[in-house]
């Protein structure tokens, strides 16, 4: 009996209702595995309806817990949401968490519904994909809401370790197994290297919570500015170590330059439903990992890793964009269309402003839709011994089925930038939070660095715009043989074309929501225990 009472004092059960959209997924990805095996082949794709079901249910869960924190679907209205801190300080529920684990949900969501007839052909439908995604999508969905480095590391290898299994997941493809080789040999590099980073923060700081390791950071910092700075020298080669290996563990799960050589080859030999959904639900939960480290445990370390995050950010750009020019795969294309949007994105860290969050959020909403999108396009020309990876796989597409190629075409025209999709919005907010850093700082290279940004937006147009070339003004006859749609598949690309669309159009609510739900400084605010201390 007085070991239950400690264990009740020790353990909330008032903080599950914070991870309820997680314990939701949780659920239907171990009943998804029962169910493959009670169900005949046949029957076996019921798995992603029932999948699918799943995820709606964790979004009226989210919806419930953002109406209960205060806020309201009236976008008119001011939104009060009030953080609510949870297992301690392991987890925080706030409008950052609530507007990423939106993000991985609708990209979940598009990844198994592009995924059953992707299945079907490569005959691999098996109810333990469709967990493995939701596994994932619970790994993310602790990266947006962690608040320690615990949960965030244990949260980040949750979905490092189910990508690994999904890349590698058509076993008699000798390319997908070699690409989930060489991904899980790199990325458990990576996992040490920021392992390290996390340990040298916390043996400067003492604590894991990164509002303490915020206070800690910034107590050190005064200590080394003040009197008898020179005997804190260590200290501050510490701090800067350690800064160092996250930002360079991070670099690696962004595909950011110099750690992106694994990206090309990982999106190629995976399955293209797989490829989908680790360069947008992979990368979104990346960057919500490094939003939550840099904008709060490091946030008074500012001037040092905003240039470091500058140098990588316009490498990454530049490397990316021109590498992709000469690709003839589509996927080894957007490979390195996403580490181009990876530097991109980048923009937004160093901006650390309210246009840099707006930004960050709408882009990496967009970004979902697009990549989804053009992915879904690829899916559709897969047929049995004809693989359709290729650009070249696209001519006369335009002639075969003229609503595919208007919907690829806006895809790509998007993933450029063109004014009137959602893509130019959301790099209008991550430039225009560079301009504003760099007003509010004096400090030109942010200006520089958002021309730069500009110049190789108008380079990315050719590679984008290669794919209409070949649709409409291809040199060549397309078959016959009609696309490998499904009623899913079909309801991806509009929902995604939709999105697209109306945040190009139609920006304001997106815009207004983010702004509300991300205020500027919102990452760096102390958190608001609810819990009381665990007795001893």
């Amino acid at each position: 009996m007085p070991l239950l009472l400690q264990t009740n004092t020790l353990f909330n059960l008032a903080d599950l209702r914070l991870i309820a959209p997680e314990l939701i997924l949780t659920t239907i990805a171990c009943l998804a595995l029962v169910i493959e095996v009670v169900l005949p082949y046949k029957l076996t794709k019921w798995t992603a309806w029932f999948s699918l079901a799943g995820i709606a249910l964790a979004l009226i869960s989210l919806g419930a817990q953002f109406v209960g924190m205060g806020g309201t679907f009236n976008l008119n209205a001011s939104q009060n949401i009030v953080p609510i801190d949870g297992f301690y300080g392991m987890v925080r529920i706030d409008g950052f968490a609530l507007v990423f684990k939106v993000i991985f949900l609708i990209s979940a969501a598009l990844a198994i519904a592009i995924s059953t007839r992707f299945l079907d052909i490569e005959r691999e439908q098996h109810g333990e994909y469709y967990a493995l995604v939701l596994f994932a999508t619970v790994g993310m969905m602790f990266l947006g809401s962690g608040y320690d480095l615990i949960s965030l590391y244990i949260a980040l290898e949750l979905m490092a370790v189910t990508f690994y299994v999904l890349v590698a997941f058509t076993k008699r493809e000798r390319r997908s197994n070699e690409a989930g080789m060489k991904y899980f040999l790199l990325g458990a590099f990576s996992s040490g290297i920021l392992l390290y980073g996390m340990s040298l923060l916390y043996g400067v700081t003492g604590t894991t919570n990164l509002d303490g390791i915020g206070k800690g950071v910034s107590a050190a910092l005064a200590k080394i500015a003040g009197e008898g700075g020179a005997d804190f020298v260590g200290l501050r080669v510490m701090m800067l170590v350690g800064m160092i290996a996250l930002g360079a563990g991070l670099f690696f799960k962004v595909a950011a330059v110099p750690f992106h050589m694994w990206a090309p080859d990982a999106y190629e030999g995976a399955p293209t439903s797989v490829t989908a959904f680790l360069s947008t639900g992979s990368k979104a939960a990346s960057f919500a990992l490094y939003a939550r480290i840099f904008f709060v445990a490091l946030g008074p370390m500012r001037v040092d890793w905003a240039p470091l995050l500058g140098i990588v950010a316009a490498l990454t750009i530049v490397v990316g964009n021109w590498a992709a020019v000469t690709q003839e795969n589509s996927k080894r294309l957007l490979a390195y269309s996403s580490i181009s949007n990876a530097g991109y994105l980048l923009l937004a860290l160093i901006a650390n402003n309210i246009y840099g969050n707006i930004g960050l959020v709408i882009y990496l909403l967009v970004y979902t839709l697009m990549n989804m999108g053009a992915f879904g396009i690829v899916i559709s020309l897969r047929r049995r011994g004809i693989i359709g990876d290729n650009v070249d796989d696209m001519t006369g597409l335009a002639h075969k089925a003229p609503g595919m190629a208007a919907m690829m075409g806006i895809f790509m025209l998007s993933l450029g930038g063109l004014p009137g999709t959602g893509g130019f919005i959301g790099k209008w907010f991550l430039i225009g939070g560079l301009i504003k850093r760099g007003d509010a700082d004096h400090k030109h290279w942010y200006y520089w660095l958002a021309g730069w940004a500009i110049i190789n937006i108008v380079v990315s147009f050719y590679y984008y715009i290669r794919f209409i070339k070949v649709m409409y003004l291809g040199d060549r006859v397309a078959d016959e043989e009609p696309l490998a749609l499904s009623g899913a598949l079909r309801t991806a690309l509009v929902v995604s074309l939709v999105g697209i669309v109306l945040i190009g159009i139609y920006p304001q609510p997106f815009i207004s929501l983010a702004q509300k739900l991300l205020p500027s400084q919102a990452a760096t605010s102390p958190p608001q225990p609810n819990n009381p201390a665990p007795s001893q």
